[in-house]
């Protein structure tokens, strides 16, 4: 299993603080690596490097707006500065706001769009550009299964995980020969702070379970694994794909 080892490996989990992130974050400290964790919230941050440094991992928190003009780059060299190197760049940071496309306006397009997407880019170009140099690198880009099949109310949502989808391939295109892998891993319904309000309604989750072929709910720690085998050796062959952990659901659409 030493291929899934990701020792000596310098990480950096994007929207870490709770949800999705924490858990990969958790999950990739766990596999060896030494991890930045990049949020908003210091709170979140403080309580993830707590539960990562209890376990005898080391942890690094940045507290940033990914949003801002030239975070990507202040990011990337203070993880560079504050742990010595980036191997693995996870972006998991994102939001969405749920409307019918006529009602969405430009501010909240552009909220969206910035943080799932423009945000992805540039933490990439950051951390690209250091692992094009070393020819070494590992950057998984947490899309959706929205970005492939169309989902209700959540336009901006879906356009831009489709974009992070082809960003994806593009980088991949690009940076593969530089032994540079870029994958996706497009997640449907998880229990995390992000879909809580969506399921807590109970017809909505039937809804949900009878779209998806294993029957539950996704738990973010179904996640983890395939984080940890796209940032390890095991995937040095596997480049510009986008796995979906969905149990299924995307046999169906929805």
């Amino acid at each position: 299993m030493t291929r899934f080892d990701l020792h000596g490996k310098k990480a950096i989990i994007t929207g870490a603080g709770k949800g999705i992130g924490k858990a990969i974050a958790l999950g990739i400290a766990d596999a060896g690596a030494e991890v930045a964790v990049v949020s908003r919230t210091a709170s979140d941050l403080q309580e993830v490097v707590s539960e990562i440094e209890a376990k005898g991992g080391v942890a690094f928190p940045v507290e940033v707006d990914l949003t801002v003009s030239d975070a990507a780059e202040r990011v990337v060299k203070q993880v560079v500065d504050g742990l010595g190197g980036v191997h693995i760049l996870i972006n998991n940071a994102g939001m969405n706001i749920r409307k019918k496309a006529h009602e969405v306006t430009g501010e909240e397009w552009d909220r969206v769009v910035d943080l799932n997407l423009k945000a992805a880019f540039f933490m990439s170009q950051a951390a690209g550009k250091i692992m094009c140099e070393q020819r070494y690198g590992r950057i998984v880009n947490i899309a959706s299964v929205a970005g492939v099949v169309a989902l209700r109310t959540g336009v901006a949502y879906g356009a831009s995980k489709a974009g992070l989808i082809q960003m994806t391939r593009v980088l991949a295109l690009e940076w593969s020969k530089f032994g540079v892998n870029v994958n996706a891993i497009a997640p449907w319904y998880f229990r995390t702070p992000l879909t809580e309000s969506l399921l807590s309604d109970e017809a909505f989750v039937q809804e949900v379970l009878q779209r998806t072929p294993s029957g539950r709910i996704g738990d973010v720690e179904d996640l983890v694994g395939p984080a940890i085998f796209l940032s390890s050796d095991a995937a040095s062959y596997i480049s510009g794909q986008t796995i979906s952990v969905d149990g299924g659901m995307s046999v169906y659409g929805f």
